[in-house]
Formats: structure tokens, C-alpha cells, sequence
């Protein structure tokens, strides 16, 4: 699979309790990757509302960009450089691409599904 970049998301912080019995605000070391992955050559791909053809379109990414996946959810079916599929990726709030135009280097889900 190729990965365009690979994103830290934030640190997260926790509450420990010292041994004294006094809390103390930790950050912890704990982040989570976002990976990036690039869109087919020469595509300006539409962005949908929703994981299908018939929702709206609300942006068209520029040729040559990259879309981090938070999560997958299936959708219309579609055909595209890298075969035909009815998988869609979340890459914001809200919005989605056809799977079938981003580059995963592998068949089928590549990101949790979305709730």
C-alpha cells in the first residue's frame, strides 16, 4: 500500500492520580495517524455530502491531491481507475469520496467503517 504522509492528530491528555492522592494533568504520548492516501492521476474528484452519487456535490478536490480516510461506509457503486466499487471514504465532517478514485493499494476496506 502506498501512503502519501502520515498526520499525528493532537496529543491526548489524562488525569493520573500520584501516590499522594493529588491528581495531576498528564500528556501522554498517544496520538492517533491519520493516513493520506493520493487521489487517481488526472481526476478533480467530486466531494458528496454523503456516500453516494445522488447526495450533493460540495467541493471538487484539485488534480494531484491526497485524502485522509477516517472511516469507510458502503454507498452507490461505481466505477473508476481502480475498479468498481460501492465503498465510500469519510475524509471530513460530513464529507465523501468514491473509494474507487483513491488509491489504496488494496481491494476493500482500508479504514473502520463509519457509525
Amino acid at each position: 500500500m502506498s501512503v502519501d504522509r502520515i498526520e499525528e492528530v493532537g496529543p491526548a491528555e489524562r488525569v493520573d492520580e500520584v501516590a499522594s492522592g493529588a491528581e495531576e494533568a498528564v500528556t501522554t504520548a498517544a496520538s492517533t495517524a491519520v493516513r493520506y492516501y493520493p487521489v487517481a492521476p488526472g481526476v478533480r474528484l467530486n466531494v458528496r455530502s454523503g456516500p453516494g452519487t445522488q447526495y450533493n456535490i460540495v467541493r471538487v478536490l484539485a488534480e494531484g491531491a491526497s485524502v485522509p480516510i477516517y472511516c469507510q461506509t458502503p454507498g452507490t457503486t461505481v466505477s473508476g481507475p481502480y475498479g468498481t466499487s460501492n465503498i465510500w471514504d469519510n475524509v471530513s465532517n460530513g464529507e465523501y469520496v468514491a473509494d474507487a478514485y483513491v488509491y489504496t493499494g488494496r481491494d476493500g476496506y482500508v479504514a473502520s467503517r463509519c457509525l
